[in-house]
């Protein structure tokens, strides 16, 4: 029987559905599959410690990683490749390993384009404000250019960082479609804007709280979360309550989880059955 040992890097991942969504599916596949949690912040690391763990996985016979916040990008130095979709985001949240070499690869922005085309199929997408700017905003933002939007904002608090990725993207997509914008921009932006995007940690279980101020928010506005645990943040909850069209962050953990499944073992996970595990898992 094939046996596979994976683990998750980051900050603050106990509550993660991961390892339940991806041994529920090595089961209907019938492997054995062992998913551990490293977080840095129970074993006093910072981000800059990701590089490490990763040597130490490959030592100890780990098959692959998959790589969570802060580490995203802080582990690229530490790999020996990264695949073309890594390398032009800049980003890695899975890491498999071919022998001795480290392969980073990029799932996060295929699991949220699917997420979306799923959970806001018919959603206006002229000018969408993005919060967030890190290694999920940029996968979060290529996603949306990819998908057709015609112009994304991007609004961090590190404005330097918000800049260096609009730049990046617009040399792709283009720079009439892509811009950075100022945090005290943003009530003008979004009294305009079809959609917001929020992808910054603000709203889980660890960083509890609103991203932004809630009289931003109006009704028109469609609002989708990367945040998975809790699914109802505190955004979504403020937004569906002022009557606006909502997504959370769990078919966009099932979509990523899905492609990273297939990265690991080579088999084609079941993503409708994924959707199911995460729906059990968040019923128990």
């Amino acid at each position: 029987m094939s046996s596979y040992l994976i683990g998750l890097i980051g900050a603050g991942i106990g509550p993660s559905f991961s390892p339940a969504l991806h041994e529920r599916e090595a089961d209907a596949h019938g492997v054995r599959y062992v998913y551990r949690l490293l977080d840095i912040g129970e074993l006093g690391l910072g981000a800059d410690a990701a590089g490490e763990l990763v040597r130490t996985a490959r030592r100890l016979g780990f098959d692959g990683l998959n790589i969570t916040h802060p580490c995203k990008q802080t582990v690229i130095p530490f790999l020996d490749e990264l695949s073309p979709d890594a390398a032009m985001l800049g980003a890695v949240n899975t890491v498999v390993f071919e022998g001795r070499r480290a392969v980073g690869h990029n799932t996060d922005w295929t699991g949220f384009a699917e997420s979306f085309a799923r959970g806001l199929p018919d959603a206006p997408t002229r000018q969408v404000v993005q919060l967030g700017a890190g290694g999920a905003g940029a996968a979060v933002a290529h996603a949306l250019l990819t998908l057709g939007a015609d112009q994304v904002v991007l609004v961090d608090a590190a404005e330097d960082r918000a800049a260096s990725l609009a730049a990046d993207l617009a040399g792709r997509f283009g720079p009439d479609r892509i811009r950075a914008a100022a945090q005290r921009e943003l009530g003008g932006l979004l009294a305009t804007a079809d959609g917001l995007v929020h992808a910054t940690p603000t709203g889980m279980a660890q960083h509890p709280g609103l991203p932004l101020p809630a009289e931003l928010l109006r009704p028109q506005l469609w609002v989708a979360d990367i945040v998975y645990r809790p699914l109802e943040t505190e955004l979504l909850r403020r937004a569906r309550a002022l009557g606006c069209r909502t997504m959370h962050g769990g078919g966009m953990v099932v979509f990523q989880a899905a492609h990273a499944f297939r990265l690991f073992t080579g088999r084609e996970p079941d993503a409708e059955r994924m959707l199911t595990h995460l729906t059990d898992l968040i019923d128990a």
